[in-house]
């Protein structure tokens, strides 16, 4: 089978990127989407609170996904679902396999990892304690409550609070559980500023930072953890011992981008991101593969997903239409000690538009502080920010016009205090 385009993954990032190339003139678009329908994670976060910077409206999961299902209903857009990505090599051949053809290699004129993220697992963070039932990811409770029609527990407590964790607990206290406690191993909460005032303060939950589980009680069932109070160094504190009696532990400890394909095929990844380094028109090491949302770097928002997704589509038209960018002068993106990522993380001078979105995390809370964007001992850029942290996306424009009077080949985004 072949495809000019072949986009791996029908979630927000793969429909957005579709649609956007599409518009762009390609014709001969797939999409390849492991589950029964597209939609990806959308389809389980029944909530609203999407949608208000794309749409300027507010919408639930499956409504936002739906604005983009339906769009794809007007191009010839061709999705195989219950398709699952087996290998991508660097030539753009992709192996899949799935109930109705088997099999399959797909040759693509241009690739988009869309792959979206999956939820770190208990093994990941080696709690002692024996494999009792009712321990869950937050994502994996939600599809079994709000899809499947199953709740997971009664008397609940929430490791981490990743903005799933936040919203599960909000969601099981609706459902009639009791949420006994949110505990956060750091000194900051890693979810939204938002979720944690509608989903924790509005219904009592108490969040405890600093803390963690060191233990989980139960055989068969969980019957209560064990939430210990952590150092500078993150390590347990004897004696600040707290014991929960609860049925179920719901894990919102971070999120891993999926990434195997991409390393099957030799993309260079970022230690930091876990994703594909990526230029600035998101096009991975290897030319005509490009990737987008939260396979690249986990978002806050899914507005922002679709922005930068309508951004790869377009450049992989363009790369179909008119072949790879040009080399030319080639400048690297760094970030300060108080910033954990950038991205991009190359720009390619004479291939770049008249400006382009950076976008980072910082380490720590911030209140009133200065993004500084530096190159040697030039400031090239200054932006205000009354507030940062570090579960919140940050992102700034860079003009082109302002790398005119850079005389070398790297830019560093540093973040201070006002």
């Amino acid at each position: 089978m072949k495809a000019q385009l072949a986009i791996i993954g029908g979630g927000p990032a793969g429909l957005a990127a579709a649609i956007a190339a599409h518009e762009a003139g390609v014709r001969d678009i797939l999409i390849l989407e492991r589950d029964r329908e597209c939609g990806g994670i959308l389809n389980q976060c029944i909530h609203n609170g999407f949608g208000l910077h794309y749409f300027g409206e507010e919408l639930t999961g499956p409504e936002y996904a739906g604005r983009f299902i339906d769009m794809l209903k007007d191009t010839s857009v061709r999705v195989l679902s219950d398709t699952m990505a087996l290998d991508l090599t660097p030539e753009r051949v992709i192996h899949t396999v799935n109930t109705a053809e088997g099999y399959m290699q797909i040759e693509a004129g241009a690739v988009i990892l869309a792959m979206g993220c999956r939820e770190r697992t208990r093994g990941a963070i080696s709690i002692p304690g024996t494999r009792a039932a009712g321990i869950f990811t937050a994502g994996a409770a939600q599809r079994y409550v709000n899809i499947e029609g199953y709740m997971v527990g009664k008397r609940v407590v929430v490791l981490g609070s990743g903005d799933i964790g936040l919203i599960m607990s909000r969601r099981l206290t609706l459902e009639g559980a009791e949420v006994l406690a949110c505990v956060e191993l750091m000194p900051y909460s890693s979810g939204l500023t938002r979720n944690i005032v509608q989903c924790l303060e509005d219904f009592g939950i108490p969040l405890y930072l600093s803390h963690t589980v060191t233990d989980i009680r139960g055989k068969n069932r969980v019957e209560g953890v064990t939430v210990s109070r952590v150092d500078e160094n993150r390590r347990p504190i004897p004696g600040t011992e707290m014991i929960f009696d609860c049925d179920t532990l719901l894990l919102s400890v971070g999120l891993i981008p999926e990434n195997e394909l991409s390393k099957q095929a030799g993309i260079i990844l970022d230690p930091r991101t876990n994703g594909p380094e990526v230029y600035e028109n998101m096009e991975c090491s290897i030319p005509g593969i490009f990737a987008c949302g939260n396979v690249v770097q986990v978002h806050d928002l899914v507005d922002f997903v679709s922005e930068e997704a309508q951004l790869a589509g377009r450049s992989a038209a363009e790369f179909l239409q008119k072949g790879s960018k040009p080399a030319g002068r080639l400048i690297t993106l760094t970030g300060g000690s108080d910033v954990s990522y950038t991205l991009p993380q190359k720009i390619r001078f004479d291939a770049m538009p008249d400006r382009i979105k950076l976008s980072f995390r910082v380490r720590r809370s911030f209140g009133e502080s200065k993004i500084i964007l530096r190159a040697g001992d030039a400031i090239l850029a200054s932006f205000k920010r009354s507030h940062m942290a570090p579960g919140e996306m940050e992102r700034v424009t860079l003009p082109k016009k302002l790398l005119n009077e850079v005389s070398g080949n790297e830019i560093i985004l540093e973040v201070k205090e006002a």
